[in-house]
């Protein structure tokens, strides 16, 4: 259960175009300026491959082999691949991370999933306000104006340093990382 995870666990839900990545690339940098250690989970829509034919790990994943990590002495990567179509839980991926040199998880996706999340929200879309029916969401960065029923935290989407210290205030200093994992507080 994520309630249990050893480290706090806040995701940016949004729909496809929203600029999730966007913000993460300017987000994760100004965090690790203030030293906290990042670890990242993104959910892909869609089937990927972080290895490409020819080379040897490749060739031997596809040969068979289930697990292939691949290490260098600058970094290492695990592939596995999947048996069946079924999409990743987040717990089942989050166990799968190494805390014990994490401050923090960001979790990019996986918006249908209960856990602690910022909605990004840009009016120009057209899309719903995904905090009206999913009490998880603990703060809105947009760049609306935020219909009265708002009653959590709003934050400027366009505004990665305000982002951050939201992060900083709300997430890790306030709350232990027990407490971040049950949604919306007051």
């Amino acid at each position: 259960m994520i309630s249990d995870y050893p480290v706090p666990v806040l995701g940016f839900a949004a729909f496809s175009g929203t600029g999730k990545t966007t913000l993460l690339k300017r987000l994760i940098p100004l965090l690790r300026q203030h030293g906290l250690r990042i670890a990242l989970v993104k959910h892909a829509h869609h089937e990927f491959d972080v290895d490409k034919p020819g080379k040897d790990s490749y060739e031997l994943r596809k040969a068979g082999a289930a697990q292939v990590l691949v290490a260098s002495s600058r970094r290492w990567a695990l592939m596995c691949d999947n048996d069946t179509e079924q999409e990743p839980r987040l717990q089942d991926m989050l166990v799968r991370l190494e805390t014990s040199d994490v401050d923090l998880v960001l979790v990019e996706g996986f918006k249908r999933e209960r856990f602690p999340k910022i909605e990004l929200h840009r009016e120009g879309q057209g899309h719903p306000l995904l905090f009206l029916s999913d009490d998880s969401i603990i703060a809105l960065a947009t760049d609306a104006q935020v219909p009265s029923a708002a009653t959590l935290p709003v934050l400027d989407i366009n505004d990665p340093e305000q982002i951050a210290e939201f992060i900083e205030t709300r997430i890790l200093q306030r709350q232990s990382p027990g407490d971040t994992q049950q949604g919306r507080t007051s």
